[in-house]
């Protein structure tokens, strides 16, 4: 989709085929790994507890999200991001945390999909169950359990943590446009709406006619020692 397999937050080729020095993402969700990562934000940030924890969901849910997001948009096939299929490993300083997926992860497709009945797929009936799917395992089962473990360590709203999720997902459908099928935009509007997240971003005209995100809640980055105020922020002057 980008061009290259460097991405900071996930493992060159996505899968992991050796698990050595990785641990699921559950970790991060029965607290084991979680205060590791938020002092790891503490200091790159210097921030508040809850803006730097609201920084840290921010690059996490990101790169979690991007495989279901992309392979939806892309192909209609969705990895189902389990928290238990989903891995992390702190070997990489320059991410606060890199993801990877299970190589037996499976992935959920249609019936006329060519890998529909393969081993490791999950055949789903149509466009709406796919979107169901993708909802379910990455938001009910991942991202609110997630949301819940950071809420224990900082007092972060989960409107405020959700609203990233919102801008994460419009933000990497519109960067990878040229790589998608149909309009853009049009995946935007259906993947919120099946993520209930709709009410959070609004995708505009920049100045040059493109389109932009828009977010309607703040990742708080402009509390922060050194501020910053990012592209469709809803605090921008």
């Amino acid at each position: 989709m980008f061009g290259t397999d460097d991405l900071p937050g996930l493992t060159p080729g996505l899968l992991v085929t050796d698990e050595f020095g990785w641990e699921p993402a559950t970790t991060l969700i029965d607290g084991t790994h979680l205060p590791r990562v938020l002092a790891e934000a503490a200091r790159r940030w210097g921030g508040t507890p809850h803006a730097c924890a609201a920084l840290a969901w921010k690059s996490y849910s990101y790169y979690a999200a991007l495989p279901a997001i992309l392979g939806w948009a892309a192909a209609r096939r969705v990895p189902l991001l389990d928290p238990a299929d989903v891995l992390i490993t702190f070997a990489d300083p320059r991410p606060l945390v890199t993801l990877g997926l299970r190589a037996s992860i499976p992935v959920a497709v249609l019936p006329t999909d060519p890998l529909a009945g393969l081993p490791g797929t999950r055949v789903v009936a149509d466009e709406s169950e796919l979107l169901a799917v993708l909802r379910s395992t990455l938001l009910d089962a991942h991202f609110h359990p997630m949301i819940t473990a950071f809420q224990r360590e900082a007092r972060v709203g989960t409107r405020t943590l959700l609203g990233s999720v919102a801008s994460s997902a419009a933000h990497a459908l519109l960067q990878a446009a040229d790589a998608l099928p149909g309009p853009t935009t049009r995946s935007v509007d259906t993947l919120l709406d099946a993520l209930d997240l709709a009410d959070l971003v609004e995708v505009v005209p920049d100045a040059s006619g493109r389109p932009t995100v828009q977010r309607r809640t703040c990742c708080l980055a402009f509390t922060l020692p050194r501020p910053k105020v990012c592209q469709g922020c809803c605090v921008r002057s």
